[in-house]
């Protein structure tokens, strides 16, 4: 009976229908499409899997003091303009997890003009997913979709479906308003986190994206993966606070000047990157120079390395994942140039993106062969549910995800399995990052 009434409120509101019926029992509460339908806000979140709507937050006219998860129904619909969405992630019913009653932006209170539904979200759903992976222009990338919802509170036949925009916890705490212009040709946006309450210098933190996630919206940089974490109070306690930058190609990193390079031909960004990383150091005082630090995944991962090979002696260090530079195309003497730059990879031996044979296993090996005392490998059989919400072990994601333990923080080992010990304790590698430091 719930889901008759859901689908002919809906029915109403897209076809303008005024109707009203009268409850024939307690289990059918009469449905009043009279007064105006209420405003909601939607709550994004990066996970390791990518970003999801988690939750909505719903404004009432009079104060509340519960909330009943199952007096609710939520519909989504997600749409982009240019791009077909297969019929089973462009609408749907969301699943209502639990409820309670808030202020605006999802703070939990005993009494309040709000309630904030949680709604069940997974890696294999993608109705939960406020980007859509396509083609565009012959160019595959995230786009954020046109996302709508609509909210049925059963009991009493009350309708929400006027967004009023979306809260992005942690992204919201980054600035997004500033481009880098470099030479005639080339504009970046990017992502920028100031840390609160700065006492003295603290280090810098650069994350370049993957291929997904290229274009001049530096949101999708920091949610196409969980990369908005680097801000996150569990990473930033381990540097004593951090500022973290993440630069956005509009194409891709690996985009030469015809085509896409994979090392052996130029790029056309490293030396604007570069340029963009010196001027954000020039306008903050307070980073400390020799606490530089590089990472990205895949396409950001090459980049990463690209960078160091240019300038080996800028960087502190390097966290780098599913590297997509190709081994045969670095040169002994660049070996040479990087092995004391302090290096930790991370790669799955199941990824058929950036095949490891390719790319990240011979270059480990020879930095090793070469000197290298500070260079780390963990090389995973697959990329796992590190969460434990979805089968842990046993659910494996694409083996090209392997950015998953960088931006959770729970890489931990060396390709032989052995644990990467810092001053005699095993260490994470962002514990491992923020203790390492120019001379």
């Amino acid at each position: 009976m719930k889901k008759f009434y859901f689908l002919l409120i809906l029915a109403s509101l897209l076809g303008h229908i005024s109707f009203g019926t009268t409850a024939a029992n307690p289990n059918e509460n009469h449905i009043n499409t009279a007064s105006a339908p209420g405003d909601y806000k939607w709550v994004v979140e990066g996970f390791d899997w990518g970003p999801a709507v988690n939750k909505v937050i719903l404004s009432l006219e009079e104060s509340v003091k519960e909330a009943n998860a199952t007096e609710y129904q939520v519909f989504a619909t997600r749409s982009l303009a240019g791009a077909e969405i297969p019929a089973e992630s462009a609408s749907g019913n969301r699943s209502v997890v639990y409820a309670y009653v808030s202020d605006e932006d999802g703070g939990r209170l005993e009494e309040g003009r709000h309630i904030t539904l949680i709604l069940a979200v997974s890696p294999v759903m993608p109705l939960g997913s406020p980007f859509q992976y396509t083609r565009i222009n012959n160019r595959g990338s995230n786009y954020w979709v046109d996302y709508k919802m609509t909210i049925l509170h059963s009991k009493t036949g009350k309708v929400w479906n006027n967004s009023k925009g979306k809260i992005m916890p942690l992204v919201d705490q980054y600035d997004l308003s500033k481009t880098f212009q470099y030479g005639d040709g080339l504009c970046m946006s990017y992502a920028s986190f100031t840390p609160k309450n700065i006492k003295s210098k603290v280090p810098l933190i650069i994350w370049l994206h993957g291929g997904g996630e290229g274009g001049n919206d530096p949101t999708t940089a920091l949610l196409g993966n969980k990369a908005a974490n680097y801000a996150s109070p569990e990473i930033q306690v381990l540097f004593g606070g951090a500022y973290v930058l993440a630069p956005q190609a509009s194409s891709f990193w690996m985009q030469a000047a015809e085509g896409m390079t994979r090392g052996k031909d130029n790029d056309i960004f490293n030396e604007a990157v570069f340029a963009l990383i010196q001027d954000f150091v020039s306008k903050n005082p307070n980073i400390d120079t020799k606490r530089i630090y590089v990472g990205g995944c895949s396409n950001g991962g090459y980049m990463s390395l690209k960078l160091i090979l240019e300038h080996p002696d800028y960087f502190a260090g390097a966290y780098i994942s599913a590297l997509a530079y190709s081994n045969e195309f670095i040169s002994d003497a660049q070996v040479q140039k990087i092995k004391n730059v302090p290096m930790w990879f991370i790669h799955s031996k199941d990824d058929e993106t950036t095949k490891p044979d390719d790319t990240i296993v011979p270059l480990y090996q020879r930095l090793k062969q070469a000197g290298s005392k500070n260079v780390i490998l963990s090389y995973y059989d697959n990329v796992t549910d590190i969460t434990g919400f979805y089968g842990g072990e046993n659910y494996r994601y694409n083996g090209h995800w392997s950015w998953i333990y960088s931006h959770a923080n729970t890489a931990r080992t060396d390709l032989d399995g052995s644990p990467v010990m810092l001053n005699g304790r095993p260490v994470t590698i962002m514990e491992w990052l923020a203790a390492q430091k120019k001379k």
